[in-house]
């Protein structure tokens, strides 16, 4: 670690301590509920099949709410949103008709694009269901957010999901996706924007100075949150070699490079505490939420894992902080609606 991205950490960490005072550490947090805001449901045993039906890790190709309540009940997870896993136009109804009748599930973030002439039309359709909360995206099936962040159409769907009190997720990070982020809150700062798995993003040394910047940016905008979500996760070991860097012809006949090192996984809080402390440095206790991304990590971070390393995290915190980020900022976030006596709720 750099002397400057440690000043960077630290920083980042000192900004939240000092904006949310000094907090009592909380002694026990295991009880408090919790919300997760990112799980994936598909089946691919439908006539038509799925488009997407899990990682390698995951068999069967089948994912149901009732498979996940039997693994997240026991661990206090009382409430649950689906983000689509499907660029068809049609999986939004069958996500709605799947979860209806699960009264775990208080919500799904659908695929719509704002893009698209035909996007008023179908969210003024599944704005008509509560639990529809909004949309995701970003750097998937083909969609490009930042490419489309000059779109005057884009920009009018955008506006009429805030104005239909909807959130806009977006996938699969990068800095380009992140700096998009700014700008749609730029043009829309009604609109509530949650950035999926960022910690999972992982700046390269050319690009570690934007990250920052585009983060400090984010710091002061308060319409837009994210998950800390994807924390362990496959990283390529420091100074390995990376596929996705194009190598010029020059320095590749100079000196050729080593062959990229595979991605590990290194689990544990102590890996990721530096990453997790920055995070919480930009966004504070009121604008992060938890997210498990089952079953896309079955086999990285299964969700008991996943729990127990969240809860080390903020048991060193106040309770208040657990609290916000395990079920109180998802109310904010999302405006999801309680539908089981075990949920809780703000009033």
């Amino acid at each position: 670690m750099t002397c400057d991205r440690r000043k960077f950490l630290a920083g980042t960490a000192a900004t939240a301590l000092a904006a949310a005072g000094t907090p009592s550490r909380a002694a026990s947090i295991d009880d408090i509920p919790i919300i997760d805001c990112h799980i994936h449901l598909f089946d691919g045993s439908r006539p038509q099949g799925a488009p997407y039906k899990g990682g390698r890790a995951f068999a069967g190709g089948i994912a149901l709410p009732s498979m996940y309540a039997k693994i997240a009940k026991p661990l206090g997870i009382v409430g649950v949103i689906e983000v689509d896993a499907s660029p068809w136009v049609e999986d939004n109804l069958w996500v709605l008709e799947t979860i209806q009748p699960e009264p775990i599930m208080v919500g799904t973030v659908g695929n719509l694009r704002p893009d698209k002439p035909e996007f008023g039309e179908y969210l003024e359709r599944y704005a008509k269901n509560p639990l529809y909360r909004g949309i995701r995206y970003g750097n998937l099936w083909g969609y490009d957010l930042p490419k489309q962040i000059d779109n005057p159409q884009l920009i009018d769907g955008l506006k009429l999901l805030a104005q239909h009190d909807m959130v806009l997720e977006t996938a699969n990070q990068n800095i380009a996706l992140l700096e998009a982020a700014v700008r749609v809150n730029d043009k829309v700062p009604d609109l509530r924007i949650v950035l999926d798995h960022l910690p999972a993003l992982d700046p390269s040394a050319e690009t570690q100075a934007q990250y920052e910047a585009v983060l400090k940016e984010i710091s002061q905008r308060k319409n837009i949150w994210t998950k800390l979500s994807e924390i362990v996760h496959p990283v390529r070991p420091p100074g390995s070699a990376s596929p996705a860097r194009p190598v010029p012809a020059a320095e590749a006949s100079a000196q050729p490079r080593p062959p990229a090192a595979p991605p590990v996984i290194v689990r544990g809080l102590a890996a990721h505490r530096d990453r997790l402390d920055m995070l919480m440095g930009t966004f504070g206790e009121d604008r992060v939420v938890f997210g498990s991304d089952w079953p896309n990590a079955v086999g990285v971070s299964e969700v008991p894992d996943t729990v127990a390393l969240v809860r080390e995290y903020f048991s060193g915190k106040s309770r208040q902080a657990a609290e916000k980020y395990f079920w109180k900022n998802s109310v904010a976030a999302y405006k999801w609606v309680k539908r089981s006596p075990d949920q809780p709720s703000l009033s």
